[in-house]
């Protein structure tokens, strides 16, 4: 095989002598980035036009992990590297990183990257492996994966220049670090120039969730989502997005409703990591709301959980299978969890360490009424969270569970830093509504009636039919007796 003229959507050269698996492969890549559908068909038009093309195997290795496919995945890679030999320098080393993903050396994988993109920097699909919550460094246990994915992206920027793909992988990490009008002006730029990447869309939501404005996220996704297959990427988890929202304005039947078009294990459509996190995290959350998704909806996820994840190994599923086995009671799925969990601290093989085991074992408090020890697990904790990967959205179901648990050991003083600290960040009339209770327990009548209000006007404003209001109400009529 020898490199031709043909080129990639960043302008570097293919190694292959085939106009339509060029434009194929093309296609696949934009559709990756944009979180769009068909991405695996258009890779099996690319191998279909020239079976020899080694970025299309690759490429095709990394799809079939995502969907837990390994033997699958290993197979392509192996076919990649046997391929890659006769490659270009820049192709030869892409495969490699990726292909030692695969093998399951996903430090060494983020090594290979970060050296080549000193030489190519717009490799995008590399570097696309590389940002985020769920990528290499996401899931690589570090202390911020935030703060590392932008440290990688910054200098790389000048040579991205308005692409619509970077520009919402960057806007995604300007937000994460609580750069909302940066994020804004990025996110918006990329929908000028691709209106229907997912990514972006997604991006967008974390914005309207992480400033507030939980309104704005249920219009733009109920403007957006129309059009959006259910087979796309994106489709479940911004089908989560708009429950979070809903959440946030009370409206739980539609919560639930959307929970079981789209959410459910029996029929999302997204890799098994992303159904388990967002199933598990969103009954998670109904629960602590006080709104009880019900027995039949847990026993789904818990075994969906136990069959997917039966061995602890992938961070975040497992920790979400911590809330499954914790809502069913199931005792001996909780306790090989967290014996397993413990061992790989001692084999060295978790690379968030100790949060880990701490959290699980904070969640089984939790579920067993023991909120003391919940606290005494998780608290110290508290800012290693991060390391678990995942976003901030994601991960305050974490936080969520702990400020519950001082709420009901009646730890008040510990509920009101925690609550006035997320205030500061952005207004939540659950939190204000929170916030007023633990003030007034701890006798601060004058403070407690103002957060009271403003969760009343808060919630008022978003859905004046919320139910959350007449608790509000109760609390402020006892104030006044």
């Amino acid at each position: 095989m020898t490199v031709t003229g043909l080129k990639d959507r960043y302008g570097y050269p293919l190694s292959t002598s085939s106009v339509a698996a060029a434009e194929q492969y093309n296609l696949a890549i934009e559709r990756v980035l944009a979180g769009s559908a068909g991405q695996e068909e258009a890779l099996g038009e690319a191998l279909a036009a020239d079976d020899g093309f080694a970025l299309a195997h690759i490429a095709q290795a990394r799809m079939h992990q995502y969907r837990g496919r390994v033997a699958e995945a290993r197979a392509a890679a192996a076919r990649a590297r046997e391929l890659g030999a006769g490659t270009s320098r820049r192709e030869q080393q892409h495969v490699a990183a990726i292909a030692t993903s695969i093998d399951g050396d996903n430090p060494r994988a983020a090594e290979r990257i970060r050296d080549h993109l000193q030489e190519y920097p717009r490799d995008a699909y590399l570097l696309s492996q590389m940002t985020g919550p769920f990528s290499l460094i996401g899931f690589g246990g570090g202390p911020d994966w935030r703060r590392e994915c932008f440290a990688l992206l910054a200098p790389l920027a000048p040579a991205y220049g308005e692409d619509w793909w970077f520009l919402s992988a960057f806007a995604f990490l300007h937000n994460e670090l609580e750069q909302f009008g940066a994020a804004r002006d990025l996110a918006e730029r990329s929908l000028k120039a691709y209106p229907r990447s997912a990514h972006t869309a997604h991006t967008v939501a974390h914005i309207a969730f992480e400033t507030g404005d939980s309104g704005g996220g249920s219009a733009f996704l109920e403007g957006w989502m129309p059009g959006y297959p259910r087979e796309g990427q994106m489709f479940g988890h911004l089908t989560w997005h708009h429950a979070l929202f809903e959440l946030a304005a009370g409206r739980y039947q539609h919560v639930l409703a959307l929970y079981d078009s789209s959410l459910r294990p029996s029929v999302a459509t997204g890799a098994a990591i992303i159904t388990m996190a967002d199933a598990a995290a969103m009954l998670w959350r109904c629960d602590l709301y006080g709104y009880t998704p019900g027995a039949e909806r847990w026993q789904e996820v818990r075994d969906f959980g136990a069959a997917a994840f039966a061995r602890p190994g992938v961070t975040f599923a497992d920790l979400h299978c911590a809330f499954a086995y914790a809502a069913t009671a199931d005792e001996p799925g909780m306790g090989k969890l967290i014996d397993g969990l413990h061992a790989r601290v001692a084999e060295g093989r978790l690379p968030a360490g100790d949060v880990v085991p701490a959290l699980a074992e904070g969640i089984a408090a939790f579920a067993h009424g023991d909120f003391a020890s919940m606290i005494r697990l998780v608290e110290p904790y508290i800012d290693q969270i991060v390391r678990v990967g995942g976003s901030n959205a994601q991960r305050q179901v974490f936080e969520d569970t702990l400020l519950e648990a001082y709420l009901r050991a009646e730890a008040y003083d510990k509920a009101e830093a925690l609550l006035r600290a997320r205030l500061a960040r952005r207004h939540s009339p659950r939190d204000a509504y929170h916030l007023g209770r633990a003030v007034a327990a701890q006798g601060d009548t004058a403070g407690a009636r103002t957060s009271l209000t403003r969760a009343r006007e808060g919630w008022r404003t978003a859905d004046p039919g919320n139910p959350e209001i007449a608790a509000v109400d109760a609390a402020l009529a006892a104030l006044e007796g």
